[in-house]
């Protein structure tokens, strides 16, 4: 059969490289890539992941858009506890 195919600068150069590299036609690598690209089956879609949310069980009254700033507190002040029993020692 015989097609004109207008082909992508970056494909070409590549072709021109296997030709070479092969000392074969433009006919036999083009073929060649063919087949071997039409032979892989294509890949059939992944079950997408689904995340499963659990409720955290924290009780009413605690504001957890200010869990951060807790955790900065408790930092802080550990902090503050090893900076004092280290001052303590000299």
């Amino acid at each position: 059969m015989r097609t004109t195919l207008t082909l992508d600068p970056d494909v070409a150069q590549t072709l021109k490289a296997r030709m070479a590299g092969r000392n074969a036609t433009l006919k036999e690598v083009i073929n060649e890539a063919l087949r071997k690209g039409l032979s892989v089956e294509p890949q059939t879609p992944k079950k997408p992941f689904r995340v499963t949310s659990y409720s955290l069980g924290f009780r009413p009254g605690i504001d957890t858009d200010k869990l951060g700033q807790l955790a900065d507190e408790l930092e802080t002040q550990a902090f503050a506890t090893k900076a004092a029993r280290s001052h303590k020692r000299r």
